[in-house]
């Protein structure tokens, strides 16, 4: 499975997980954000200027919602430009650096994730886990089956599983073409979840964002329940949970 630490273009999602900042806040230089019709697509525009990557593309997007969505972020940093509070144009730019031209290879990291889903690994025990993520992960199983037309296998504790090829093929069919933007939204919900199955299955509908993200916690919440949780942890899941919205809301606005 892919590391996204070695992948270009989810560093800057990663960074800002981290807490890491490499240079400080630069200052806003701007009075006003808007967008404008451009180039067979939408920019975002600075006093009138257009936005551009960190990799100097234009910051392009197909729809004026999107646009309008991700110029209302530029609008409300203060005194500083922060990452942080910008998670939409942060995957977007991500998305235009480093997804576009490289659309098949994402794909296939869907794909890879999906042959080794956290749904489809169980827990042997205890019988109340067990029971909680059969619940939970069945139906969400059962949608992807009928969705794909393939058949997945599950497996208990730490045994590796191997998935039908054919199963593994037809979803590949299935997001086969997806373009860049939704493709990298599709990308990071599955690496944010661990499950390409929990992420195709918001993508399209068959649970709601946070839906999606008590299945993806159902292992975390029983041990924080029985056990507890700390400060750190709740502010990783916090930071990870506003670029899990903002890739579900990329999708929305930018799946064809």
């Amino acid at each position: 499975m892919t590391d996204p630490k070695n992948d270009t273009w989810k560093r800057g999602v990663t960074a800002v997980q981290a807490g890491q900042r490499a240079a400080p806040l630069p200052k806003r230089f701007y009075s006003d954000a808007a967008v404008g019709s451009r180039d067979g697509g939408w920019a975002i525009l600075l006093d009138g200027r257009p936005v551009r990557t960190p990799a100097k593309k234009l910051l392009l997007v197909p729809s004026e919602l999107l646009a309008t969505t991700l110029a209302a972020e530029w609008q409300a940093q203060v005194t500083q430009i922060d990452p942080s509070t910008m998670p939409l144009t942060r995957l977007v730019n991500s998305a235009l650096d480093g997804v576009t031209g490289r659309e098949a290879e994402v794909a296939a990291e869907v794909v890879t994730y999906a042959g080794s889903d956290l749904l489809l690994y169980r827990a042997d025990g205890p019988a109340a886990l067990v029971a909680q993520q059969a619940a939970v992960w069945d139906p969400i199983i059962a949608w992807v089956e009928q969705w794909a037309g393939g058949r997945f296998i599950l497996g208990e504790g730490i045994m590796p599983v191997t998935q039908p090829q054919g199963t593994l093929g037809k979803i590949a069919a299935k997001i086969a073409g997806v373009p860049a933007l939704p493709l990298a939204a599709l990308n990071v919900m599955t690496t944010l979840t661990g499950s390409a199955l929990l992420a195709l299955a918001h993508a399209h509908g068959a649970v709601n964002l946070t839906e999606a993200w008590v299945a993806a916690h159902v292992d975390e919440d029983y041990q924080i329940a029985k056990w507890g949780t700390d400060t750190e942890a709740e502010v990783r899941r916090a930071n990870r949970w506003r670029d899990m919205q903002a890739a579900s809301r990329l999708w929305q606005l930018s799946a064809a």
